[in-house]
C-alpha cells in the first residue's frame, strides 16, 4: 500500500499544519475504501486539491468544479480538478503530478507554472467506477484565472473560502437513497457531497481548520442529484421521476422534508 509522499517546497504558514500531517498520513484516515490490491481492473488516476492564499475578506481558498450536467457518471457533482492517467503522464508518484496537473489545466485553464505541489496522499478507492484516486495536493502560488474551458466536461469553476467549508451553518450529514450517509457542505448554491466532500472534511482536519459541527443534521441528497445519477443509466425522464421519489420517500428520514 502506497503511503504519503511529501516535497520539499516553501509554503506559507497557514499551510505548514497540513505539510506535517501528510508526511505521515494515514490512508485510513481518508477513507475507509482503499484500492485492492489483486484487482488488476482498477485504473489509476489523480485529483489536484489546489490552495490559496485567498483574499483578505475570505481567508485561504480550494479550486473545485462542478462536472457537466450531461455526463455519463457523476453528473452534476461538485469535484476536484482531475481524471485518469494517461499514458504519456508516466508512472509513480511523478505521473500522478502530472495527470493532476494536466487535468486541471485542461478543465479550468489554470497555468500550471503557478503552482508547487507538496504532497500526494495515498491512492483511495472510489468502488463505483473502480478507480484508485491520488489526491496531489499544491499551493496556488501564483494564482492564473480559471474558467469552464469544454462545457461538455464542466458546468462551472469555483474558488471556495475554506473558512466557510469549516463553517457549522454549512455543514451537514447527506443522506444517499441508497442509505448511506457521509459528511456534505453548502456553501451558497453549492451542495458538495459524496467522494469531493470526504476527502474535503479530512483536509479541514488535517490543516487544522475543521470546527465542530453537528452530524445529526441529516438532510437527502437533492432530486436534482438523484435524478442525473437516474439519466446517466439511460432512464426514460417519466422513470427518473417516479424512481426519484420512490428512493427519497425509502431515504428520507424521519423530519426531514
Amino acid at each position: 500500500m502506497r503511503t504519503s509522499t511529501t516535497f520539499d517546497v516553501q509554503l506559507p504558514d497557514f499551510l505548514q499544519p497540513l505539510l506535517s500531517a501528510s508526511k505521515a498520513v494515514d490512508p485510513k484516515e481518508l477513507s475507509r475504501f482503499l484500492p485492492p490490491e489483486d484487482d488488476p481492473g482498477v485504473r489509476g488516476s489523480a485529483v489536484l486539491i489546489l490552495l490559496a492564499d485567498g483574499n483578505d475578506a475570505d481567508g485561504p481558498d480550494v479550486l473545485l468544479t462542478e462536472r457537466a450536467w450531461t455526463l455519463r457518471s457523476h453528473a452534476g457533482q461538485m469535484s476536484f480538478p482531475g481524471g485518469r492517467v494517461d499514458p504519456e503522464d508516466g508512472s509513480g508518484v511523478e505521473g500522478l503530478v502530472r495527470t493532476a496537473l494536466r487535468e486541471a489545466e485542461e478543465e479550468t485553464g489554470l497555468e500550471p507554472g503557478g503552482i508547487d505541489v507538496f504532497a500526494v496522499w495515498p491512492s483511495l478507492w472510489v468502488p463505483v467506477s473502480n478507480f484508485a484516486v491520488s489526491p496531489v495536493v499544491g499551493w496556488w502560488r501564483e494564482p492564473s484565472p480559471v474558467a469552464v474551458v469544454d462545457p461538455a466536461e464542466v458546468a462551472s469553476v469555483h474558488r471556495v473560502a475554506l473558512a466557510a467549508l469549516a463553517d457549522p451553518a454549512n455543514r451537514v450529514s447527506c443522506l444517499h437513497p441508497s442509505g448511506f450517509t457521509g459528511p456534505a457542505f453548502t456553501v451558497g448554491d453549492l451542495f458538495i457531497w459524496g467522494f469531493t466532500a470526504g476527502l474535503l472534511d479530512k483536509l479541514l482536519k488535517l490543516g487544522g481548520w475543521a470546527r465542530d459541527w453537528d452530524p445529526g443534521n441529516v438532510v437527502p441528497l437533492p432530486d436534482r442529484l438523484v435524478e442525473a445519477a437516474w439519466r446517466s443509466e439511460g432512464r426514460r425522464p417519466e422513470d427518473v421521476r417516479r424512481l426519484t421519489a420512490i428512493e427519497h420517500d425509502l431515504g428520507r428520514p424521519e423530519g426531514v422534508e
